[in-house]
């Protein structure tokens, strides 16, 4: 009985254990923009890859992306994203670690990009100036009543 509970174990633990078996080896990456309509040019992958806002891209878990947000009257807005273990992913690296060692590892695409969603909000090119306030009429000095 214990032989057999072993041996189900040692053939499970690869898949539990593989973040690219339980989570894939790509992900949506989801961008908006404020105001919306803006081109996102993405950087870092197999083909650069541009969508205009609000859209989804999906892209390696592996690549180094950098995004690009420009609309025409507005300040263009360079976000670079990074790649992090998520919680839920942590158990997969790590059993991937302990099954694969290094190469398993760094084989496994067990990261997420952040920030996502990537949400941008462009600032208008040139200072906006404040519409000037109205002058206030001086104030009369009370008159005296008789």
């Amino acid at each position: 009985m214990i032989i057999r509970l072993l041996l189900a174990a040692a053939i499970a633990a690869p898949c539990v254990g593989c973040a690219s078996v339980t989570r894939g080896t790509t992900e949506n990456i989801s961008i908006s923009s404020t105001p919306a309509g803006a081109t996102a040019e993405l950087s870092g992958l197999d083909n650069p890859t541009a969508c205009v806002t609000p859209c989804v891209v999906v892209a390696k878990r592996s690549a180094d992306i950098t995004v690009t947000v420009s609309k025409e009257g507005y300040e263009p807005q360079v976000i670079p994203l990074t790649k992090e273990i998520p919680g839920s992913g942590a158990a997969g690296f790590a059993g991937n670690l302990l099954v694969g060692g290094l190469v398993g590892m760094g084989v496994d695409a067990a990261k997420d990009h952040k920030p996502n969603p990537v949400i941008v909000t462009l600032q208008p090119i040139g200072p906006v100036s404040p519409r000037p306030a109205k002058p206030r009429a001086p104030k009369r000095p009370p008159t005296p009543q008789s």
